[in-house]
């Protein structure tokens, strides 16, 4: 675990979260990839890079190129039947009145990130874009979210967008390339993690109801942060 030094006069400004299996109760490419008939192949890419055989560049490349032929209407069918996360909606609002601005960086993608954005009423989103012809989708991705690092650079600008530090932020996710915003962010949640994500993260939570965020938030003191306390919470 990284030590973070956090001034004790700061108040966090901003909060990140991830998309996938964070703010939505799913993965997108895992509906897509249902939609389209291929599930097991997109399961099977997914092992590869996660013992290490694909980088994230790479495996969301051959995942989504799997995807080419779907058609839009059937992916958008697809994807607007993700349910928020438990909890969700009660914590952006709890956010938002304590005057937080509010940010999703996902590698997901705007066919799904756009809804959830608009619906949760956050801030600033950013995720990739799935390419389209004549109504079908092309099997290619395009935006800023997909190498292993990109999430960091993204956050880096949102956090001078906002006039803020990377080390007054919040930062909530689940996943591997989470990793890289974990590590420069003042308080990092993992929510429900990946077994790697866990050591870089201040607080793991890992019931699966986002309002178990909002006591961590109530007693987050910068007075008493001076590093990184790791807690984990299993009930709520």
């Amino acid at each position: 675990m990284l030590e973070k030094i956090i001034e004790s006069s700061i108040r966090n400004k901003l909060i990140v979260f991830d998309m996938d299996s964070t703010l939505i109760d799913a993965e997108t490419i895992d509906e897509l990839a249902r939609a389209a008939g291929v599930v097991s192949k997109v399961e099977e890419i997914t092992n590869r890079a996660m013992h290490g055989d694909l980088d994230f560049e790479q495996a969301l490349a051959e995942r989504v190129r799997l995807l080419e032929g779907l058609p839009v209407e059937t992916a958008l069918d697809a994807v607007n039947q993700i349910n928020l996360m438990p909890g969700a909606a009660e914590l952006v609002l709890y956010v938002k009145s304590r005057g937080y601005k509010t940010a999703m960086i996902s590698g997901g993608f705007t066919i799904a990130a756009e809804r959830i954005g608009k619906t949760l009423g956050i801030d600033f989103v950013v995720s990739n874009e799935l390419l389209v012809e004549d109504g079908y989708l092309l099997g290619e991705v395009v935006g800023p979210v997909t190498q292993s690092d990109s999430k960091a650079k993204v956050f880096e600008e949102l956090a001078q967008l906002y006039n803020v530090r990377p080390e007054q932020c919040v930062v909530v996710g689940d996943g591997a390339n989470d990793a890289c915003i974990f590590e420069i962010a003042g308080f990092a949640i993992a929510f429900n993690p990946k077994p790697i994500l866990r050591e870089y993260a201040d607080v793991v939570i890992t019931v699966k109801d986002l309002r178990a965020v909002i006591p961590v938030l109530e007693s987050l003191s910068y007075q008493c942060c001076n590093q990184a306390q790791h807690v984990d919470i299993e009930h709520y």
